[in-house]
């Protein structure tokens, strides 16, 4: 039997065991404790791409390899093939909705599954998991390489029921004050290329942002708001890009949370690989690979600083597939499998730009042809029906005539110029493995962020979007419209000594004259104005 003094020191012994297992404990809890997400978007990218990426880079992993965790279902409201601005919606908000529509509730839903629309509630603005994190004090920012008013950054800080009016959705990223915004899309933004002739710059400036258009800009910003403009319109492919003028997503990512994790409260990012969408869509697999390399890249910044930081969780999950490609096609029917992987890869390696890089490269009458294609295709046996299909090639549409050529080469085959309905891979790291897995719904990724970062989607809803003409009539207020200035309508609401004027798409209303900023956006979606409860709490 154990005497006394053996007890005592038994004791002591099993008492700091528990205190050390305790305080293990709680430091494990406190690791998990989760302040930030970064959601990457590959756009358009199938499985397949990644694949033909692999191999192109020597078949080793690529950084985004290690969080594969399940597949994404990609379908929209009412369509089993999603565009890319519902697919975005879906993942921003957790609604699926209609071709087009950006984070507005679609006008029919009836796909298997899915709940009909209320009356009353079609096209109406639904807060995104950005505004939400915003409202809960966190940081946010946007990266793309398309113009940053394109369907899937304008997802997730804009809102209006048509992809293409870029000088609406670009006028709501203004006032939204997102504390990051990198990518393309100047011509959106100044005076001369605006029908309203707003100059949204000289306002970007105006709300304290650092304002650069350069790599070099880029690296030197030290401000707390960032917003750099590298193209007029989309930047360029990887391949093709000038580093000198362009920075790399990668860069542009490690900026982007560089200013980001300043915030103690955390933060939420979006960075869009854009242009995968577009070379698949062109069927031009050099465009292809180019951007899942580089999005990759980018990808290993994030997992960097996510492995590091220990309270961030990384998501890569593509909006849909686009192209249809295959490594293999009809030539190869009944040799598929003995061709070595050189069958496939060395045509490929040919090539020094993207289809849209060699473009640049053509003579104004396009008779050098031959000459360019050979330098920078490597294709040196053209036939006379692909140099007439060359030269007859739309401009900016090259890719679509290139593409083609190598594809043919390197036994790529491609099934549609258009999206695909198949599902697409999901990657997740968390730090506390508390990962989305299986076969998901995209909206399920705005779920999970909601749910990892605490937020509440409801409610930011509540707090953001109310119906204003039916709020303000139901306390007994007066209503205009003014749509004199087609460009800016505003809504003007009058009860007893107040007057409330509200413009649309800015986060500003002018209460007897004075201008004040409010929370939220007022959002016009043609037929009704949405503002926040904070507004309709002026009248009484």
């Amino acid at each position: 039997m154990l005497n006394n003094k053996k007890r005592l020191s038994l004791l002591l012994v099993v008492l700091l065991l528990i205190m050390t297992l305790s305080t293990v404990g709680v430091q494990a809890n406190e690791k998990a404790e989760i302040k930030n997400v970064i959601l990457l978007i590959p756009d358009g990218m199938n499985i397949t791409s990644t694949t033909l990426a692999r191999w192109y880079n020597g078949g080793g992993p690529l950084a985004m390899d290690e969080m594969a965790c399940g597949l994404i279902r990609t379908y929209s409201a009412d369509a089993a093939i999603a565009d890319s601005a519902p697919a975005g919606t879906a993942m921003a908000t957790g609604f699926k909705s209609h071709t087009g529509f950006i984070s507005v509730l679609p006008d029919v839903a009836d796909m298997p599954g899915q709940k009909p629309i209320a009356a009353g509630d079609e096209r109406k603005p639904v807060a995104t998991v950005l505004e939400a994190a915003k409202l809960a004090g966190k940081a946010t920012g946007i990266v793309a390489t398309s113009n940053i008013q394109h369907a899937t950054p304008a997802d997730f800080t804009a809102h209006y029921p048509d992809r293409n009016k870029y000088e609406i959705l670009g006028e709501q990223q203004v006032y939204a004050e997102i504390d990051v915004v990198l990518g393309g899309g100047k011509k959106y933004l100044v005076k001369e290329g605006r029908s309203d002739q707003e100059d949204m710059i000289a306002e970007i400036k105006r709300l304290g942002y650092d304002y650069v258009t350069t790599p070099t800009e880029l690296a030197d910003a030290k401000g707390n708001k960032l917003w750099g403009m590298f193209a007029d319109d989309a930047m360029s492919y990887d391949f093709d890009r000038d580093p000198e003028k362009e920075p790399s997503l990668a860069e542009m990512t490690e900026k982007a949370i560089e200013v980001l994790s300043k915030k103690q409260k955390g933060f939420f990012l979006m960075v869009e690989g854009s242009k995968i969408d577009w070379a698949n869509h062109a069927n031009d697999p050099i465009g292809t690979i180019s951007d899942v390399l580089a999005f990759d890249q980018a990808v290993k910044v994030a997992l960097d600083f996510a492995k590091e930081n220990k309270e961030t969780i990384v998501i890569v999950a593509p909006d849909h597939g686009t192209g249809g490609l295959s490594i293999g096609n009809w030539d190869t029917n009944k040799n598929y499998d003995n061709l070595p992987l050189s069958t496939f890869i060395d045509p490929l390696k040919k090539a020094k730009l993207t289809g849209e890089g060699v473009e640049s490269k053509l003579n104004a009458d396009k008779s050098n042809v031959v000459e360019v294609m050979k330098e920078y295709y490597g294709i040196d046996d053209l036939t006379e029906e692909e140099i007439t299909a060359i030269q007859a090639a739309a401009k900016t549409k090259l890719n679509y005539a290139v593409g083609k050529m190598i594809s043919k080469r390197a036994f790529l085959g491609w099934t549609t110029e258009g999206h695909t309905g198949e599902e697409v891979a999901l990657y997740v790291y968390s730090p506390n493995r508390e990962r989305l897995t299986g076969v998901v719904e995209n909206t399920d990724i705005a779920k999970y962020i909601e749910s990892v970062l605490k937020l509440n989607l409801k409610e930011s809803n509540e707090k953001l979007f109310i119906a204003a003409q039916a709020a303000f009539k139901a306390k007994g207020a007066t209503v205009s419209l003014d749509e004199s200035d087609k460009e800016n309508p505003v809504l003007t609401v009058t009860k007893d000594k107040i007057e409330l004027k509200f413009p649309a798409f800015k986060n500003i209303v002018i209460k007897n004259g004075q201008s004040i900023k409010m929370k939220g956006l007022t959002i016009f979606n043609g037929e009704v104005f949405y503002v926040p409860k904070e507004a309709v709490d002026m009248i009484q």
